[in-house]
């Protein structure tokens, strides 16, 4: 056993995640083994979809932590490509669920989508740890953009379905809701926190294949759960009628034959930057049509969505650079002892656990007082914090100075202003959408709010290319630089959402908001407030 005197932070920080994660296995294990059908008044249901999503997640966040290491050091491409895969990978992951959630809808039901697209997970994150020699010349990394592509197809199988089932274990008129969806939301974030920690200290210490091994089991644990937990589903998830074999199978075969496309594509970058555009053009052209069929108030209520949505990339693309070029730097440029760095990519998982309850209750009492901001003020505000962290964190490296390591609170500090950004903005925006739009085009409306958040992936793999110059290899003075202008970028949009906020406000025509375009039952109190289940983090940015 190693010597307590030589234990280093890490260490602590892996050893506390692994008895934690341990505690809620045995938890679940405890309530899967239990006749009665509730557990601390909820359905048994709800825990085997908050550990099948808590185990998905420590897969999914384990890899992501690696991810931008494993291209640089190990298939040696260069800083600023390996930027733009994990920007592309981003890209891709936050389109799937879009068609996965179509397929589930109309089809094959979301316990099946899940059910498929964990196992495609857990496939893809298993054939993460075949590493091979290495370099880009190793006929094995062939295998890895495999693996890539299983995840980008299995997440869009599971991440928008699994949620969804949360909902179908409460009538409507249940008070529990809310509460549900909230401790569903602990699990997202357990779980990201945890993979983050334990995959990436054991990848960044012992090699590559223990980490994302690592990441394998635990989407396999979470298979297994899920499986167990069918019964306690009640029901929940099953098909909208009956399909006939022949069809469910077709579905698959074909879902089977997209992981081929995937597997193209994360090689093409610039193919997917044209499909991002043209796509993109084509989606908003086909939501301005429709919208121009509406009368006055639901039509420009389309435009404040838009007017939304449109801000996505922005924000994203400064966000994103968390688990890229800010990964990089924490790893080179960085004074964290002998702590890996891609266990600091658990701390925005853990102030999403602290402080989203804080925001909501906040969003609450500046409700009950009338002074709670519009939507389109908290977007501003959500840049503001964006700018002001990335401006933070080079005032506090050019102090330390150019050539010394930056100091490790300025880290914590970033991620700080990042997470309370999202926190006005993700549930926020996502709570708009579903409260604006009307009944009709609630889901295209979704899938271009998650459209234009992929989008945001793809612009922040091209900022991340940025840091690494000419040459493509990252220096500290050059990612200070690009990380102050972008900064500054996020303040002065900030500036303008904000002076734009009453007119889109007036667009959204709260006053005469029915229940006919309310789509989802979530929806705080107040100026379309956040959702009192705080439960769509990064992922729904899960």
């Amino acid at each position: 056993m190693k010597d307590m005197a030589l234990w280093n932070e890490g260490d602590w920080v892996a050893a506390i995640a692994t008895v934690i994660l341990a505690a809620f296995l045995a938890a679940g294990l405890a309530i899967a083994a239990s006749r009665k059908e509730e557990a601390l008044g909820h359905p048994k249901g709800l825990y085997m979809l908050f550990f099948a999503e808590m185990w998905e997640r420590f897969s999914f966040y384990g890899m992501r932590a690696l991810l931008i290491f494993y291209l640089t050091a190990h298939w040696l491409f260069s800083d600023g490509e390996a930027n733009v895969v994990y920007g592309a990978y981003g890209a891709m992951v936050y389109i799937t669920p879009v068609l996965g959630g179509w397929l589930a809808d109309r089809y094959i039901g979301q316990r099946k989508a899940v059910l498929f697209g964990g196992a495609l997970l857990a496939l893809g994150h298993l054939f993460m740890a075949f590493e091979g020699t290495g370099g880009q010349d190793d006929p094995t990394i062939n295998v890895f953009w495999l693996a890539l592509a299983l995840i980008i197809v299995g997440s869009g199988f599971l991440k928008a379905n699994i949620s969804v089932m949360v909902g179908q274990l409460y009538k409507i008129t249940d008070a529990r809701r809310d509460a549900a969806y909230t401790i569903f939301y602990m699990g997202i974030n357990v779980g990201a926190a945890a993979g983050t920690i334990l995959v990436g200290y054991l990848g960044q210490t012992l090699g590559w294949a223990y980490g994302f091994g690592l990441a394998g089991i635990g989407m396999v644990a979470g298979l297994i759960v899920f499986v167990l937990g069918r019964a306690a589903l009640r029901g929940a998830g099953e098909p909208p009628a009956l399909l006939p074999k022949n069809k469910e199978m077709l579905i698959y075969a074909v879902s089977i034959a997209a992981v081929g496309a995937m597997w193209l594509l994360i090689q093409y970058r610039e193919v997917i930057q044209t499909l991002l555009i043209v796509s993109g053009v084509a989606l908003l052209g086909y939501v301005l049509y429709e919208a121009m069929k509406l009368p006055k108030e639901p039509r420009e209520r389309i435009f404040a969505i838009l007017f939304l949505v449109a801000l996505n990339p922005v924000f994203w693309g400064l966000f994103e650079q968390g688990g890229g070029s800010l990964n990089l730097y924490t790893d080179r440029y960085t004074d964290i002892g002998d702590v890996p760095a891609a266990i600091f990519q658990s701390i925005n998982p853990i102030y999403i656990i602290l402080f989203a309850p804080v925001f909501a209750a906040l969003w609450q009492w500046l409700g009950r007082k009338g002074l709670e901001p519009s939507a389109p003020a908290k977007f501003a505000l959500a840049l503001f914090q964006v700018g002001a962290g990335f401006l933070v964190f080079v005032w506090g490296a050019q102090t330390a100075g150019m050539g010394v390591l930056t100091p490790v609170i300025f880290l914590f500090l970033i991620y700080l202003l990042h997470t309370t950004g999202e926190l006005c903005l993700s549930p926020v925006g996502l709570s708009a959408m579903n409260r604006l739009a009307p009944s009709f085009m609630a889901s295209l409306i979704m899938g271009a709010w998650f459209y234009m958040t992929a989008v945001g992936s793809f612009v922040a793999g091209k900022i991340g290319e940025a840091t690494g110059g000419e040459a493509g290899d990252m220096s500290q003075e050059m990612t200070l630089s690009i990380y102050n202008q972008i900064g500054w970028v996020a303040i002065g949009v900030g500036v303008v959402v904000l002076a734009l906020s009453p007119i889109v406000k007036r667009w959204m025509h709260l006053d005469t908001l029915g229940d006919d375009n309310v789509t989802d039952d979530l929806v705080g109190g107040g100026d379309v407030a956040e959702p009192q289940a705080a439960g769509i983090h990064p992922e729904v940015r899960s």
